[in-house]
């Protein structure tokens, strides 16, 4: 079943990314209602025309949408909710998981006649607020092309990746890439800095060619100029889901030092009281160490 404008959705978790994806729902006519577990997180959503949402009453919500930090706040909230949910309705989870817990709350769901569909994103907070993101689903096929009004205001592009919890490892696979290179675009403007470079130049200089890429054009200016804020990907996000990856790999006896030795690094930084910073500021970990 198809669902239009009139469908009402509940959405969890106002963090950098749901804020910004539900105020786009709200924008273009749906009906929304959110909940956070800090309260005072919605109240801007509220003041645009949300509504706040009492999780007892989630049945009432076809789709229900939610955007958490990790496994253990989504398995948290999905506890908190299982109890209201009705047969029929559907999860919607954008939230970045381990593929093992995604196929629990997944597993879960379908006892209770719910529809879990991992939907993790790629595009950052500019991605969320454009509507530009790009979407990686796992699970039913005719349950992503039935979300389709819902996911084009939010993306780009949706990809049906495959069953249950492959949207979370082709996650976890463009985590690994992003939050690798990082470090790396790191360490290339220390590099360049004590070369004598006017680092400042190096991401008008280097667009366009091989080490080009949107992180590096995004991180490089930050990085050259120590311009941290505002937020845009904080350390601890990227250090989780750089971890997801390893513990993936290590499932499956794959070797893949590259990402480790990123995650130590991360790991590193975060612990030195970045945890909340903006991944940009792993140039400091490297200028220091």
């Amino acid at each position: 079943m198809a669902f239009d404008r009139n469908t009402k959705i509940a959405f969890l978790g106002m963090g950098l990314m749901g804020s910004r994806m539900a105020t786009r729902l709200i924008q273009a006519g749906f009906e929304v209602a959110v909940w956070n577990r800090t309260a005072a997180a919605c109240d801007e959503l509220i003041a645009i025309g949300a509504t706040a949402l009492q999780l007892e009453n989630i049945a009432h919500y076809p789709v229900v949408l939610s955007c958490l930090a990790d496994d253990a706040a989504v398995a948290a909230v999905y506890a908190s909710i299982e109890t209201h949910l009705a047969a029929g309705q559907i999860i919607v989870d954008f939230s970045s998981l381990s593929v093992n817990q995604t196929h629990q709350l997944a597993h879960a769901a379908k006892i209770k006649q719910v529809t879990w569909i991992d939907s993790p994103v790629s595009g950052g907070t500019a991605g969320a607020e454009q509507g530009t993101l790009v979407i990686f689903a796992g699970g039913d096929a005719q349950t992503i092309q039935d979300l389709s009004l819902i996911y084009n205001v939010l993306s780009q592009r949706v990809t049906r990746m495959g069953d249950s919890g492959t949207g979370q490892a082709t996650k976890i696979c463009n985590q690994l890439i992003v939050a690798a290179n990082s470090t790396l675009i790191a360490e290339a403007v220390a590099l360049a800095e004590k070369s004598g470079v006017d680092t400042t130049l190096l991401a008008p200089a280097l667009a366009g060619g091989f080490a080009d890429s949107k992180p590096f054009q995004i991180l490089t200016p930050r990085m050259a100029t120590h311009q941290f804020e505002p937020v845009q990907w904080k350390v601890q996000t990227l250090s989780k889901d750089l971890n997801n990856a390893v513990q993936l790999a290590a499932q499956f006896k794959l070797s893949i030092p590259v990402a480790s030795l990123a995650l130590s690094q991360l790991k590193a930084h975060q612990d030195n009281g970045f945890a909340e910073k903006d991944l940009a500021t792993i140039i400091q970990h490297v200028e220091h160490n």
